[in-house]
């Protein structure tokens, strides 16, 4: 499913800010910046480094200013996920630096994950069945984690390493093969499938309206 940008800054506003009635402008200007700065850094196709070979929130190339901007589902949550990540601080670069690196599989898992039924995801008896003693606390039966660890304790660099992790188990064996830098985890699985109920809801709009 292709959505048009308007639909996306209008899922994503609902998600943020739930009973709004349009996205606001601030939000607006965030996404904005968070697209042109994925453009601004265009891609190359022959590199084995996925942060250079991949967009973040575009399928093909970069469209121009003036073209009228089409998202799949998975760019729309993507968008939002770096919207999260700024929320906690980190610049737009880094951002999209994070989802560039790690879409191959983020974008796998997210395919995945809509594709689980929403009655077993988030059966609140089973979620309270499976809870264990240290784990984070989730609100589905099959959480999946954006984990950044960053290097900078270490070695005084600003370079960061990201991953895609299935399940407490997965996410602690891979901080653990970091040991000693900070660690950042956020939980992906409601933010997708909230997502998705509102690109549902959405309309695309005339021509001209919602397109850079």
């Amino acid at each position: 499913m292709w959505f048009k940008r308007n639909q996306v800054e209008a899922a994503i506003g609902r998600r943020l800010e739930p009973g709004s009635t349009k996205p606001t402008s601030e939000l607006r200007t965030r996404l904005k910046r968070l697209l042109e700065t994925d453009r601004a850094l265009g891609r190359n196709k022959r590199s084995g480094d996925p942060a250079r070979v991949n967009f973040a929130f575009y399928s093909g190339d970069a469209p121009g200013r003036g073209v009228e901007n089409w998202f799949s589902s998975y760019e729309a949550f993507a968008l939002l996920t770096g919207l999260h990540l700024m929320q906690h601080g980190w610049p737009q670069g880094f951002a999209v630096a994070v989802l560039r690196r790690v879409r191959p599989e983020l974008e796998t898992e997210h395919e995945r994950i809509l594709q689980l039924d929403p009655a077993l995801l988030f059966d609140q008896e089973q979620i309270r069945r499976n809870a264990r003693p240290g784990d984070p606390a989730v609100d589905n039966t099959d959480p999946v984690f954006l984990v950044i660890i960053s290097q900078d304790a270490l070695d005084g660099s600003r370079s960061v390493k990201a991953a895609v992790c299935r399940g407490h188990d997965e996410c602690m064996r891979f901080v653990r093969s970091e040991s000693g830098r900070a660690w950042t985890t956020f939980e992906l699985v409601n933010s997708a499938h909230g997502l998705f109920r509102e690109l549902a809801k959405t309309k695309p709009s005339k021509r001209g309206r919602g397109s850079e």
